[in-house]
């Protein structure tokens, strides 16, 4: 117990640096606020939920004290309750139906899927910090990019927007409007996913990693995962606020589709001598590019309707030991 709670209280400090870290402005603490949600991750994967629990609750106090109320309920929404549930759904377990002593592990497919309705939550709890209604909320939005863009170019309160290079700043704040709420719902999704599984690869290189390592190119979605995205991309085009929600929940979706996509890139490529070159540089085209990452969520599509990895794994007989 004693141990638990001294881990608990060591993460918690760790991720308060990590997610304080940000105030500093630089581009590294960018990629380190990110991995605020890491070292709560570790706790629970490696010691417990408990210890989880402890170290979200003792960042978000130390923020507070800090930086202020706010910071409490920012970091709890935002990082500490999201990083709990997930190592506590990570270690979830249950007796094998068949009878045998084996375990029954918390689907991986279902942690990705969770991963992703966390992040577009988190980013839907941000909305009324910006307006409750659709009109209040692209006009905060659209105040707040002019904001940065006039700091970013030292152009007064009171001059017209210009931004070199562009011949319309309006335009592209109009945009930016439109695409942020989803894009801050797939980089939360992406950024779960990832402290998830980088958290899991430390505690198992630890040896404290209770549960087995998945087979993660096998991973496969909840059956009610394809209905959720196909009313949150409908709902997506309704009025008000009720379309702007929708958008951000169907975007996290649509990424978690995306790395069902790579899944499947990872499993029908294991009898290939290229593999490696195939993986790499799938993974290099969609990171240089971005839009390719749309190819990879309609290949996660096309898994869940027809099974790709099932009809390449009959035709070309037994896989080899999986690399996850």
């Amino acid at each position: 117990m004693v141990q638990m709670v001294l881990i608990g209280l060591g993460a918690g400090a760790a991720a308060a640096l990590l997610f304080a870290s940000v105030a500093s402005g630089s581009l590294l603490s960018v990629f380190l606020f990110y991995l605020s949600a890491l070292p709560i991750l570790i706790a629970a994967l490696g010691w417990s939920h408990w210890a989880a629990l402890i170290a979200a609750v003792c960042a978000a106090t130390g923020l507070a004290s800090v930086f202020g109320s706010f910071f409490l309920l920012a970091f709890l929404v935002g990082v500490g309750v999201p990083a709990w549930w997930l190592g506590y759904l990570a270690l979830l377990a249950r007796a094998e139906r068949n009878g045998a002593e084996d375990l029954e592990w918390y689907p991986v497919g279902n942690l990705v899927v969770w991963a992703a309705l966390i992040g577009s939550l988190c980013v839907v709890a941000a909305i009324p910090h910006f307006g409750t209604d659709a009109e209040s909320f692209n006009a905060a939005l659209a105040r707040a990019f002019e904001r940065v863009i006039r700091l970013q170019t030292h152009t007064p309160a009171d001059a017209t927007l210009e931004l070199p290079g562009v011949s319309d700043p309006k335009r592209l704040v109009d945009i930016l409007v439109m695409a942020m709420p989803a894009a801050a719902a797939v980089i939360a999704t992406v950024t779960n996913v990832f402290n998830l599984w980088l958290a899991a690869r430390i505690v198992s290189v630890s040896g404290r990693l209770r549960r087995p390592w998945p087979d993660i190119s096998a991973m496969t979605f909840p059956i009610w995962a394809p209905l959720a995205l196909a009313v949150t991309v409908a709902a997506s085009f309704g009025p008000d606020l009720v379309g702007i929600i929708a958008g951000i929940v169907g975007a996290s979706l649509l990424m978690a589709y995306a790395i069902l996509g790579f899944a499947v890139v990872h499993s029908i490529s294991r009898n290939l001598a290229s593999r490696a070159l195939v993986i790499g540089g799938t993974y290099a085209i969609v990171i240089a590019f971005g839009w390719p990452i749309i190819a990879m969520t309609v290949l996660g599509l096309i898994e869940t309707m027809f099974n790709i990895r099932g009809r390449v794994g009959l035709k070309s007989g037994p896989p080899a030991a999986p690399l996850s």
